[in-house]
């Protein structure tokens, strides 16, 4: 089987989207990049107006492997105790990708803000 992209998308206020975003890499990021068979993750934001979109997407060697970090229901999002407090809905569930392939993207490196 190929790679796995886990994707997940949340929508905040735009005043707090670094905030967040420093929130997710202490939290989330942290724990998907402990968990066996991670193979990396991307943090994309985009303002629209006084909202901002998230998403994080992580990138997986197998199914088991997400399993370690989501449990057995894989599709069901994984919240941490702030979470509510920046995004305006917790949508339960999230979607998984096969990656088909990945044409001209370096590696990138840990951005710094």
């Amino acid at each position: 089987m190929s790679q796995i992209a886990r994707v997940w998308f949340g929508k905040l206020p735009a005043s707090r989207v670094e905030e967040y975003v420093e929130y997710v890499k202490s939290t989330g990021v942290r724990e998907l990049r402990a968990t066996e068979g991670n193979l990396g993750v991307l943090v994309l934001t985009r303002l629209e107006g006084e909202t901002a979109e998230i998403s994080v997407i992580s990138f997986w060697d197998s199914l088991a492997a997400i399993e370690k970090f989501a449990g057995k229901d894989i599709n069901k999002a994984r919240y941490y105790p702030e979470d509510h407090k920046f995004l305006h809905s917790l949508d339960p569930e999230l979607h998984h990708y096969e990656v088909a392939g990945s044409f001209g993207i370096p590696e990138a490196p840990e951005i710094r803000r």
